[in-house]
This record gives structure tokens, C-alpha cells and sequence, in this order.
């Protein structure tokens, strides 16, 4: 059964639409935890537009699961990630104009800047991760970049209409996923996922974790947070 990871940035978009201290999301975490949370997940923006610098730095001391630290490979967050030394840094794109993470990390055409980012990561002791769309030319550069992990975009995925389109999706995915097997990296996924469409993803082979953030937070508006992330643990187990 794949491991989840807990992705709690959507807490913290609600603290600051009022500019406060709550909800907390260092809480937040500790609810996911007591919900079979199997990672924590946050990603510090270059606008610290949700998560801020306080929040990651006192999950570091309080989460007793893995941490993930979603960052763009900025200079700026890699000296912070080799301060704050999470489990695992996950780097993705970023753009300032964007509501969430629009696609997956484009190694091929940064190549250079990425594969720096992350040999000072793995020289620091920071297991590296890349958030990358199902593309066989992303394997391929992220495995030559130095990356150990792969997390595949499941957005076009989760957004697909059933039928044809939803199938073609999947297969990329499938496909991505076995190529990222054969090239001897970790195989991660997330972006959209939710109680329904979670399933056929979880089934893929040796997938060893999920991370999840809207839904798990959408549906804790109205059960709580541990009842939200049991459930989605309930759904991830079903599909074995």
C-alpha cells in the first residue's frame, strides 16, 4: 500500500485570509497525523503566499512523520531547506500569477540550474524529489539531474472527462511510472487526486507515495481532519 502524504498548505491559505495566527497549520499537522498521516507535506512559496518560514521550521521540530518541503529551485529555498534539512525536498515550478502548481517541473529545459540545486541538496543530506509531468523526456532528465525520486503530475488525470481522455491520461501515467521504475527512482504521485479517482492510481506497481492536499482539506470542513485523512487511507487501502 503506497504511503500518504498530507499536503497542509490549504490550512494555512485560511489563516491568511485574515492575516491571523488560526487555523494553525503546525496543528493541522498533528490532526493528520492522529488520521494515519504517513508524511507531512508543505510548500514555502517564494510569496510565502500560504505557508510561512515559522511554519516549516517548527513542523521540522514537532511532526513525528517524514517531512516534504515542496520549493522551487531557488537559491533562497535551498539554503533554507540545508538549514532546516526535511526528510525530502520535492522541487517544483512556480509562477507568481498561478492559483496552484499548473504542471510539473521542466528538467529538460533547466537542466543546469536544477541539477545544482539538487547536488547541493543530496551533498547536504536532503533526499531529493521531482514533481514532474508524465513525460518520458522528464525521467529521463530528472535521473541525470541527480533526483532519487520521482512525484508525477496526475493533474491532466484527475481533470480528464471519463472515457477516452480519462484512459489516455492514466496510461501516460502508467507508462511515466514504469519508466521512472526502470531508471531505478523512487515512484511518488499527486496533484488532484481525491476519495474517488485515487483508486486507480493507487494500484499502479510499486508506487511507494500519494500526496494529497485539496481534497483531504475540502472534506475536513466537514468531518475533521483525522477523519478526513483515515478515509482517504481507507480509499488508498481499498484499492489493493
Amino acid at each position: 500500500m503506497a504511503k500518504l502524504g498530507v499536503n497542509i498548505d490549504h490550512v494555512a491559505t485560511l489563516r491568511q485570509a485574515r492575516q491571523g495566527t488560526e487555523p494553525d497549520p503546525v496543528w493541522a499537522a498533528v490532526e493528520a497525523e492522529l488520521g494515519g498521516a504517513d508524511l507531512i507535506t508543505v510548500h514555502l512559496r517564494e510569496d510565502r503566499r500560504h505557508i510561512r518560514d515559522r511554519d516549516v521550521e517548527l513542523l521540522r521540530h514537532t511532526v513525528a512523520v517524514p517531512l516534504n518541503l515542496e520549493m522551487a529551485a531557488l537559491d533562497e529555498m535551498v539554503t533554507i531547506a540545508l538549514r532546516i534539512k526535511p526528510t525530502m525536498a520535492t522541487l517544483v515550478p512556480e509562477k507568481r500569477a498561478e492559483v496552484t502548481t499548473e504542471g510539473g517541473l521542466d528538467v529538460v529545459a533547466n537542466a543546469r540550474t536544477i541539477a545544482a540545486a539538487v547536488g547541493k541538496l543530496t551533498d547536504g543530506g536532503v533526499n531529493c524529489s521531482a514533481f514532474i509531468d508524465a513525460d518520458p523526456r522528464q525521467v529521463h532528465a530528472a535521473k541525470q539531474a541527480g533526483f532519487t525520486i520521482c512525484e508525477l503530475h496526475t493533474g491532466p488525470y484527475a481533470l480528464a472527462a471519463a472515457g477516452s481522455a480519462h484512459d489516455r491520461e492514466f496510461e501516460r501515467v502508467r507508462a511515466a511510472g514504469e519508466e521512472i521504475l526502470n531508471c531505478g527512482m523512487q515512484l511518488n504521485a499527486g496533484h488532484g487526486l481525491n476519495y474517488t479517482n485515487v483508486q486507480s492510481i493507487a494500484r499502479l506497481p510499486h508506487l511507494s507515495e500519494l500526496h494529497i492536499g485539496h481534497a483531504i482539506i475540502s472534506r475536513a470542513v466537514f468531518t475533521g481532519l483525522r477523519d478526513a485523512v483515515a478515509r482517504m487511507k481507507m480509499a488508498i487501502s481499498n484499492a489493493d
